[in-house]
């Protein structure tokens, strides 16, 4: 490092490196990559297909199956030693075969079975592992990196980069590669990645030249020579801590102290400036694998991922279900091992005899196999398998639509989006800037003059300060196909103004090759603060010019004098300033142009050099060169789509940093304004005076009376987007909560993409900061995008309630007719193996079926379901009960009078090893059947007639239909023992298809029947309600947590509370004593209560000054949490006494309780 820092300082070699960059021979690449490797991190190699096998097999039913299936195949072999059949009572072995022969055939065709649905989960997630990491690698593809070789400015895929490259680095980038400095503008790097230290870090050539990878520029320029990559950079090195490039789990514990060892003192000989990331390491280890008490306390100590609305309604769900057919399941099994020991040693008086023993528990097994069939079809495993798939397929089709997700529930969020805020520039506007008008020289042009019309002087100002003051990296290339627009390369507004400069007939890069970037003094980079851009020229004679650009209202209060119509300053006052303002400036921007202005200043060569670093005292004074309205036309499809998004129930807001009568303007054109309607415009200024109270706090209830009716918001900074989005978020005013999707491309729109419900980032105009940061990238910047991506959320939530309406009529009947069948007959009706196949069909066929139906428009002609809606609306619940009550009918019916209406033997009351009898096949057969013209009923959910409309637009629907007609044709007459199945004739064919067919003209029956009248009818599948929640845990703010969790959660409440109040009975006493009780101050309420569940070692602390802790910066995050839990101010000063300080303190955690309205501790201080 230190030879590479010398030999950056010679400074003839830099100047050539500077210049010319590497010479891009593919020789010297090759030589470069074997020396200093690629620019690559190998990732985590991916779970092989057996070890996916293996976490497919943990399942519990499935391992309830095998045990049983291994027991039956153990006894099926196991010949009791000769004893008298006859003794053991009404055990009679099939007449036709031997015990022997036959009885292996049901535990190994159980066996077959669980090895296909092992299989199928397996490869399912094999596909989806293999999907995500395609994802992946077109993320890393796509991302580019701008690097000088050959004297030519290139842009190469970050994995190309090599060492000894000279990169540019830009506002928002994401360095990939560590280097070192050669030349900056103003550059400040955030390390908060490597360091955790959130302030941004300013580098400069002499003090501080290192650049690590994985840190984001936040403001400035530069260049840097690249001097690590790959494994090699900082990134790669925590990356190889991480385990991320180890070969397997146990070698990384072999290797684990050596590395530690070797990356500490790699570290070391790094530079200094990376001694912080160095201490970073450890901890970073550790986390992935350190001793196993270690990373316990580390996983309790890391915050529980929140789950998706959808996964926790679901899981919810799944737990009800589960434990229904739990409970159905273990009666079956009481029930028929009762009735079988009443019936043989009660009611025929047999004794038990030794011998008898091994056909008993065969009897036994039979029954336990029964029971847990029943528990396999109850148990709708195929949930979390419909949810995957239906993700994976949305957000395979998305990146058709230009929507690349990086998460997958952001697809699903979607669907209840009930808010977007919405850039303005390239989201709703085609992101094409040209200047259309023009204020020079005292006078206002609607069209760009010609040349001559403006004074010599005045153009020389304009062409060098606009070519000097904009970034170099901006710039006008000739269009690629020919008639085609000019390209423009970097920032737009740069362009925009770049563009003016040729419209005048002249060339900025002439100007650009006589003043080098690296000659340009001093550089004040443009950033959301200062919404301004100013660069420092030397001139040959020792005098200083400054150029500025930036919003013509910040920009013309600094300006003293004017160019006037003969190209000489004038004094400009501030009556001309509102004059200009209000001829000028207004009318461009009612217009919906963006007004920028263009000034200089010159400090003479006599004076002592100005304090450059101080940046207000330079960037006043200036002398106003022109002003410029710039034409940003909206996106021709964007009011449709605005449109279709008011239709929908959801609210479109524009949140931008350009003028208010700009933005007002743009928004009338796009239909975010319509007339007629209340509705707020307000700047950002104007929004900070509203929601902060006379301390200069932001009030959730100031925010609360503004953003209901808020559509525009101007000159905002990144920080009031965070501010609003956030308190639309946890606002309470409306009915349901909020769920808010936010647009942006700065690197500063990080936190508001970040705290949005779903972010999305702009793939063309975004940084990558701002990419990082977001849920789904727009590949094409369009807000069309985003209502394809509404549209596709909305058919994930209904593709899910198909399969569940569809899924849930198969429980019902399945579980009910092999409970009932058991008890009455002994036996199932549907065999194990039957039942896996029927399982098979209901859980994998049927949710590839039902989650691939693609989204319609008409999924758009509804309100969004709020994050309460349950899964099982009444209608669907109307269908599914219907449905069920046709299929028991019909199976009841064929099951006891089947024998005599198709003129059969009965297959009841059938020996142990009987062979399986047409009547019970014929129950079966009809049962798929009606599952199978189910399906078609279950594709509409909300009562529609008409099940068949757009069938054929989804093959892989019909497909399956058909796939599983022909299977089950194959399984009835050609299945015979293995799946209990007798071959039927064609006339016994054609009812059982004939009574499957039934289920789509009761369907029509039941869509006839309003729901409204059903009163009975209850919703399912809600997520977890507030009021089901004790106070403490909302302070969590997490809606869905699971219930188990939720049970032992009380309990640590219940000890919580009990050691409380012995804690405040202690302090009451002392506080009496003490007397000093009035002036004690009363604490802060902490936002978690989970601080305390962390570690069940508690301290009782006396009350020290409180030190604010990571945790309490939380506090001010989740407001909803603060409000829920922070007690009203009591009128009785004693309380004071109690409430004076109790600490709660863990080991790692300090955190004060504070009581809350309703727990012990509240009603102990009224008491007092």
């Amino acid at each position: 490092m230190e030879n590479a820092y010398d030999y950056i300082k010679k400074p003839l070699k830099l100047l050539l490196l500077n210049i010319l960059g590497l010479s891009g021979n593919p020789a010297d690449i090759e030589r470069r990559e074997a020396v200093f490797g690629k620019n690559f991190i190998p990732p985590k190699k991916p779970k092989t297909f057996l070890q996916l096998v293996w976490e497919a097999l943990q399942d519990v039913t499935l391992i309830i199956l095998e045990i049983a299936a291994i027991v039956s195949l153990g006894l099926s072999f196991y010949q009791p030693p000769g004893g008298n059949e006859a003794l053991c009572g009404a055990v009679t072995v099939g007449e036709e075969e031997g015990e022997g022969e036959t009885g292996w055939i049901e535990g190994a065709a159980i066996l077959l079975s669980v090895v296909c649905v092992v299989l199928v989960t397996a490869f399912n997630d094999w596909s989806k592992e293999k999907q995500f990491r395609g994802l992946q690698s077109r993320i890393e593809q796509e991302q580019k990196f701008t690097v000088i070789r050959g004297g030519q400015v290139i842009q190469i895929p970050v994995a190309d980069i090599i060492v000894g490259d000279i990169a540019q680095v830009k506002y928002g980038d994401l360095l990939p590669a560590d280097g070192v400095l050669i030349q900056g503008n103003d550059l400040k790097i955030d390390e908060s990645s490597l360091t955790g230290e959130s302030d941004h870090v300013k580098k400069t050539l002499d003090k501080d030249p290192m650049l690590l990878s994985g840190t984001h520029v936040m403001e400035g320029s530069g260049r840097m020579v690249v001097t690590a990559v790959g494994v090699n950079s900082q990134t790669g090195i925590i990356f190889t801590l991480l385990g991320a490039g180890g070969d397997d789990e146990e070698k990384e514990k072999k290797d684990k102290k050596s590395k530690k060892q070797d990356g500490a003192v790699e570290n070391r000989n790094k530079a200094k400036a990376q001694d912080g990331a160095a201490m970073e390491m450890q901890p970073l280890k550790s986390e992935d694998g350190g001793d196993g008490d270690e990373r316990d306390k580390k996983k309790a100590n890391l915050p529980k991922k929140e789950k998706s609305v959808l996964q926790g309604k679901l899981t919810k769900l799944a737990v009800q279900i589960g434990k229904a057919g739990l409970l159905m399941s273990a009666i079956t099994v009481i029930i028929l091992i009762l009735y079988f020991v009443i019936d043989t040693f009660w009611v025929q008086k047999r004794p038990w005899l030794a011998e008898c023993t091994p056909i008993y528990i065969q009897y036994f097994v039979k029954f336990f196999i029964i029971g847990v069939t029943v528990l396999v079809v109850a148990v709708p495993e195929g949930l979390p398998l419909a949810v995957t798939i239906s993700l994976a397929y949305s957000v395979k089709k998305m990146m058709k639509d230009n929507n690349l997700v990086r998460h997958l529930d952001a697809c699903e969020t979607m669907g209840n989006a009930t808010a977007i805020c919405s850039d303005k520039t390239g989201t709703l506007t085609m992101n094409r800037m040209t200047v259309v008008q023009a204020y020079i020289s005292e006078k206002h042009y609607k069209k760009i003059p010609e040349p001559d019309a403006i004074p010599e002087k005045t153009l020389a100002y304009l062409v060098t300060g606009i070519s000097v003051n904009c970034a170099y990296t901006s710039k006008i290339l000739p269009p690629e196909k020919e008639g085609g627009l000019p390209r423009h390369v970097g920032n737009k507004t740069e362009c925009a103004l770049l563009g003016l400069l040729l419209d005048l007939k002249r060339d900025y890069q002439d100007i650009r090759n006589e003043i080098p970037e690296e000659a340009l003094y001093k550089v004040y980079t443009f950033n959301s603060v200062r919404k301004s851009m100013s660069t420092v020229l030397k001139n040959s004679d020792g005098s200083f010019r400054v150029f500025s650009k930036g919003a013509s209202e910040i920009v013309l209060k600094k300006c003293f004098k004017i160019l006037s119509a003969n190209g000489e300053p004038k004094v400009f006052r501030p009556r001309d300033r509102d004059d200009i303002v209000k001829t000028v400036i207004e009318p461009m921007a009612s217009e919906g142009l963006r007004t920028i202005c263009l000034a200089f200043r010159d400090f003479p060569a006599g004076e002592p050099e100005p304090e450059w670093d101080n940046e207000n005292d330079i960037v006043t004074g200036l002398t106003c060169i022109a002003v410029v309205g710039i034409e940003d036309p909206v996106r021709p499809e964007v009011p449709d789509a605005i449109k279709k998004c008011q239709r929908a129930g959801i609210t479109v807001r524009m949140v931008t940093g350009d003028n208010i009568n700009t933005a007002r303007a743009i928004a009338s054109k796009c239909g975010i304004l319509n007339p007629g309607e209340d509705f707020l415009c307000i700047e950002g200024k104007d929004f900070n005076r509203r929601i902060r109270n006379e301390k200069g706090e932001i009030e959730q209830e100031r925010i609360d009376k503004i953003w209901p009716k808020l559509r525009v918001l101007a000159r905002s900074s990144p920080t009031d987007k965070h501010t609003l989005v956030k308190g639309i978020i946890d606002s309470t005013v409306s009915e349901q909560r909020q769920v808010v999707a936010v647009t942006g491309d700065g690197t500063n729109d990080g936190p508001a993409l970040k705290k949005a419900d779903v972010g999305f980032a702009m793939g063309i105009a975004g940084t990558d900061v701002a990419k990082e940061a977001s849920d789904i990238i727009l590949t094409d910047d369009n807000f069309t995008s985003i209502v394809k991506a509404v549209m596709w959320g909305r058919n994930v939530y209904d593709s899910i309630s198909k399969f569940l309406q569809f899924q849930l009529t198969v429980n019902v009947v399945a579980v009910i007719v092999a409970f009932t069948g058991a008890c009455i007959t002994q036996d199932s009706p549907l065999k194990a193996v039957q039942m896996l196949w029927v399982n098979l069909i209901m859980d994998t066929l049927a949710s590839l079926a039902l989650a691939t139906e693609p989204p319609t428009e008409s999924l758009l002609l509804r309100k969004p379901y709020g994050r309460n809606k349950p899964l099982i609306s009444r209608t669907m619940m109307k269908n599914i009960l219907g449905h069920a009550f046709y299929q028991l009918v019909v199976v009841f019916t064929l099951l006891f009078a089947g024998e005599r209406i198709f003129d059969i033997d009965s297959g009841r009351n059938a020996p142990l090893h009987a062979p399986p009898s047409e009547h019970y096949t014929i129950v079966f057969n009809t049962f798929v059947m009606m599952q199978l013209f189910n399906e078609i009923n279950a594709r509409k959910i909300h009562g529609e007639r008409n099940v068949f409309e757009g069938i054929f637009n989804n093959v892989i629907f019909c497909s399956i239909v058909l796939g599983t007609f022909i299977v089950q044709v194959i399984i009835v007459q050609f299945g015979g023992k293995p799946f209990s199945c007798s071959k039927l004739t064609v006339e016994q064919w054609l009812w059982s298809v004939f009574l499957g067919m039934g289920t789509l003209l009761w369907g029509q029956l039941i869509s006839t029947i309003p729901t409204s009248r059903l009163k009975f009818l209850k919703e399912a599948g809600h997520g977890t309600q507030k009021e089901e929640i004790p106070e403490e845990e909302l302070a969590e703010d997490v809606e869905e947590i699971d219930h188990a969790e939720r049970e032992l959660r009380r309990g640590q409440i219940l000890w919580f509370r009990g050691l409380n109040r012995i804690q405040t009975q202690i302090r009451v006493v002392n506080a009496f004593r003490s007397s000093l009780y009035e002036g004690l101050e009363k604490p802060e309420t902490r936002s978690s209560i989970h601080n305390f569940m962390t570690h069940p070692e508690f301290r009782i602390e006396d009350s020290e000054p409180h030190i604010p802790l990571i945790d309490d910066t939380d506090a001010e995050d989740d407001a909803p949490t603060k409000r829920n839990s922070t007690p009203p101010p009591s009128p009785n000063k004693n309380n004071n006494a109690v409430d004076s300080g109790i600490h709660l303190t863990t080991d790692m955690n300090k955190s004060a309780t504070s009581s809350s309205p309703g727990s012990p501790l509240h009603s102990l201080e009224t008491s007092l």
